[in-house]
């Protein structure tokens, strides 16, 4: 166990850049939920711990993990959390062949999703639901992004993601395609088939048209209230209960 340096401080904190974390292949994960599940899921994946003299007592359990410990400013300086919890974990990015799809079974498809809160409930959600697989277009926030790691609350490490060109992805699709669209059939009266695509789209503008073009059966959330709209997590949550439900 060693004093967190300079130079490490300033490493960790530049992990918060998606640039950084593609270049240098690694990420944050933080919090005792989350490293709790990362230690249950795929302990080998930990590259280092940092943790506060008061945290410590959590991980000793652990020594054989490369620890630092960080004085209460210095955490402060690579945490994002409103109040950190004093355990932090910089863990090896998963290689994209690693993320294997079976293109038989269900994948969820997210079209510009930015906001990354929005991002990990529904990595969230998708797990709760049985929903393995999300494939996601190069505009969508990068699901490594520490505040989606957050939101997460661990599921980012039992769904496979992938990003890429959605365009190029649906069109070499056997499976039926879903999407959610303000018109189009109940999700309440439709047989959704469970084995397909769902799409979801953009929290303000929705799918994109190029990708609109690819959906054959378009399925909306009916309004009953006086909401505007509804959060996209929120919709996605809705949609897939439905779907699992086929």
């Amino acid at each position: 166990m060693e004093k967190l340096s300079i130079n490490k401080l300033k490493w960790i904190r530049n992990l918060h850049s998606k640039k950084f974390r593609d270049s240098e292949g690694y990420f944050i994960a933080e919090g005792e939920k989350i490293l709790g599940e990362i230690l249950d899921f795929n302990p080998a994946s930990i590259f280092l711990l940092v943790c506060t003299q008061e945290s410590f007592y959590k991980i000793k359990q652990h020594e054989t993990i490369e620890t630092y410990i960080a004085s209460p400013s210095e955490f402060e300086r690579i945490s994002l959390l409103k109040s950190p919890q004093g355990i932090l974990a910089v863990l090896k990015k998963p290689l994209s062949e690693s993320q294997f799809f079976d293109l038989n079974k269900s994948v969820l498809v997210l079209d510009n999703i930015q906001d990354p809160g929005n991002l990990g409930t529904i990595l969230r959600t998708a797990d709760w639901f049985g929903i393995s697989q999300i494939y996601c277009s190069t505009n969508t926030v990068d699901c490594f992004n520490p505040r989606v790691v957050q939101a997460s609350m661990g599921s980012l490490f039992r769904v496979a993601i992938k990003y890429g060109d959605l365009s190029e992805f649906l069109s070499q699709q056997k499976l039926p395609i879903y999407g959610a669209l303000l018109e189009g059939e109940s999700c309440y009266k439709s047989k959704m088939k469970l084995n397909s695509i769902l799409i979801i789209g953009n929290e303000g503008s929705g799918i994109s048209s190029e990708i609109i073009n690819k959906i054959q059966h378009p399925i909306t959330i009916p309004r009953t209230g006086h909401g505007e709209s509804l959060n996209v997590a929120v919709a996605c949550g809705i949609l897939l209960s439905q779907w699992r439900k086929s």
